[in-house]
């Protein structure tokens, strides 16, 4: 079957086809050379190589036709515009009031492995913040380097292990950001290991009434934040006993985690706390965002 044919003219800044370079330019060439005049050393060439050229310079021809359909496809169809990246981008950045609290923030989520040594992990929410803005939830120091990406909402829930002996506090921050952006932030975290410093830590939510009526600033254990690049947000979680003691040193959940770490919140599991809760959030996170994204078939 001969390869469809645009019906329209090609996209304005498209090449149009030289007609003079066409396969049905050189043949009609071909079939009006007046008698006698010699051939062209390309034409000679042709007839003397015999059939399976030809029928190799047949396919060549097929492939191109069908190479033209598939352009003429896209032309008609408009399949290469878009950017789906920016509207993935964009998606991700309305979550915050287009999925419902307990789809963001379940009320129990499984940490098969998240514990130290790979012991299995349960959580419980106890206690959910009003979303709300930025202020005061961050060390000064974290508030003033978060402040490029602007702050749009900050979601929070704090959560109790199963034997109530941790409370961590997990939460969203979406911003303000474009992609670009959001890059320059993560890279600064990284480069200059932000994530680690004790003078930039997110603050708990404490509760009254509930496990974490008592975590405060000086309750902070461990913390772990994590700067997305494929959506404007901010993912972190902070941890620290439920009986309200104080911490002289809080150590980041990435230190608290790796093996040989023996300080207090290490040997307690504060920083798989952190860690592990922070992860699990960011993981439903994702599948929100690309549910969201998921166009109709």
């Amino acid at each position: 079957m001969a390869p469809a044919r645009p019906v329209g003219p090609p996209p304005v800044g498209a090449a149009a086809p030289d007609p003079a370079l066409s396969w049905g330019a050189v043949a009609a060439a071909r079939s009006v050379r007046p008698a006698g005049t010699p051939a062209a050393f390309g034409e000679r060439t042709w007839h003397l190589v015999g059939p399976r050229t030809a029928a190799a310079a047949a396919c060549l021809v097929l492939g191109l036709g069908l190479i033209g359909g598939a352009v003429t496809g896209s032309w008609l169809t408009d399949d290469g515009g878009g950017d789906a990246t920016g509207d993935h981008f964009a998606t991700a950045g309305a979550l915050w009031h287009n999925v419902p609290v307990d789809q963001l923030f379940p009320a129990t989520v499984q940490g098969t492995g998240a514990g130290p040594g790979g012991a299995d992990r349960t959580w419980t929410r106890i206690a959910v913040a009003p979303d709300t803005g930025c202020a005061h939830a961050f060390d000064p120091l974290l508030q003033k380097v978060l402040a490029p990406v602007g702050c749009q909402r900050l979601l929070r829930a704090t959560y109790t292990d199963a034997t109530q002996s941790y409370v961590t506090t997990v939460g969203l921050l979406f911003t303000k950001a474009d992609p670009a952006a959001m890059s320059a932030l993560a890279h600064r975290f990284r480069t200059e290991r932000l994530d680690r410093r004790a003078d930039l830590m997110p603050r708990p939510y404490a509760a009254k009434g509930t496990a974490a009526a008592g975590f405060g600033d000086k309750q902070r254990a461990s913390w772990t934040i994590s700067v997305l690049t494929d959506a404007p947000v901010v993912v972190y979680a902070v941890s620290g006993w439920a009986d309200g003691r104080g911490v002289d040193t809080p150590q980041p959940a990435a230190d608290a985690v790796s093996a040989g770490a023996t300080t207090a919140p290490a040997q307690a599991g504060l920083g798989n706390e952190a860690q592990g809760l922070a992860d699990r959030v960011e993981r439903r996170l994702r599948q929100d965002i690309g549910t969201a994204t998921e166009k109709p078939s």
